[in-house]
């Protein structure tokens, strides 16, 4: 799983692979549709709009964050795998996140629309053939093989996951 070829931020790559640990691509995929399935979405509506620090984002944020991450992910993905030619841009996310409406939307919501779009990626790159996959994506301050993009947003989802455990849920009192 390991590639020893990437060469732009390998901070970033290491730690999406720590993260994944030794899960193959669609291990981890599957993984994290479960680990959506398993949110206790009573005890985030509790929590409600609540954050553990001003100016942090809420929960519905969070995931909002996660959707929309994983729909530039997958696009990426797709431009590579089609050898379209453009180079993605990077992104602002902070202010994607301000001009959400994620706080206006239940978490119920937020909750299915991740796990829709989670579905949707698993037959992505499930399309996606070896020689595909092994593509590798030269853009903004990344290198990597296609097949990373994938395991990126596992990684995106447990990075945020732990935080919402750690610093969240303790906001359940």
């Amino acid at each position: 799983m390991k590639n020893q070829e990437n060469k732009k931020n390998p901070e970033f790559l290491e730690y999406v692979l720590e993260l994944n640990g030794d899960t193959e691509l669609n291990e981890a995929l599957q993984l994290s549709l479960h680990r959506i399935n398993e949110l206790d979405i009573a005890q985030l509506n509790r929590i409600g709009l609540k954050t553990y620090e001003k100016d942090k984002w809420t929960i519905h944020k969070i995931l909002q964050h996660l959707i929309d991450w994983e729909r530039i992910w997958c696009y990426r993905a797709i431009v590579f795998a089609r050898k379209e030619g453009n180079i993605p841009d990077a992104l602002d996310q902070e202010i994607m996140a301000y001009h959400s409406n994620a706080n206006e939307r239940t978490i119920e919501q937020l909750v299915d629309e991740l796990k829709i779009l989670r579905q949707s990626t698993i037959v992505l790159f499930n399309s996606f053939n070896q020689k595909i996959l092994d593509t590798n994506c030269v853009f903004f301050e990344y290198e990597m093989p296609l097949y990373t993009m994938g395991l990126t947003i596992t990684a995106h989802q447990i990075h945020h996951f732990n935080i919402i455990r750690e610093r969240y849920l303790p906001l359940d009192k």
